[in-house]
């Protein structure tokens, strides 16, 4: 009789593990793009609000580039390019001084060169 129950409950045992979803839980890598995307978002979105400004538009539109073509190639640009911009432009003293411009005419030149073919 014991032998009996013993493989009575085996054979559930072993039923019930064929029949249970034991795939549930999976474990994969994560990508690069998944890990740092938020990031670089934030980055991005410094530089086009800072592109945004209207003391900005107006300097591109000054120098003949439209913001909204600006607004296209930062977005073209790449990530390393927006990191090193986001990093001036955060780097900036509140109320701005002779190196603003700097930076803005280093905004300007990258985008420019981008818009003009980049790495051709």
């Amino acid at each position: 009789m014991k032998s009996a129950f013993a493989r009575t409950i085996s054979r559930l045992l072993v039923v019930l593990l064929i029949w249970s979803p034991y795939h549930m839980a999976q474990a994969s890598m994560i990508g690069t793009d998944q890990v740092v995307s938020p990031a670089s978002q934030l980055e991005r979105n410094t530089v086009l609000n800072f592109v945004s400004r209207t003391d900005v538009s107006s300097q591109l539109q000054a120098l003949g580039l439209d913001p909204a073509t600006a607004a296209e190639r930062i977005a073209a640009m790449t990530d390393e390019e927006v990191r090193s911009l986001a990093g001036r432009i955060n780097a900036l003293p509140a109320g701005g001084d002779a190196a603003g411009v700097l930076l803005l005419i280093v905004i300007v030149a990258a985008i420019w060169w981008v818009w003009r073919g980049g790495f051709r």
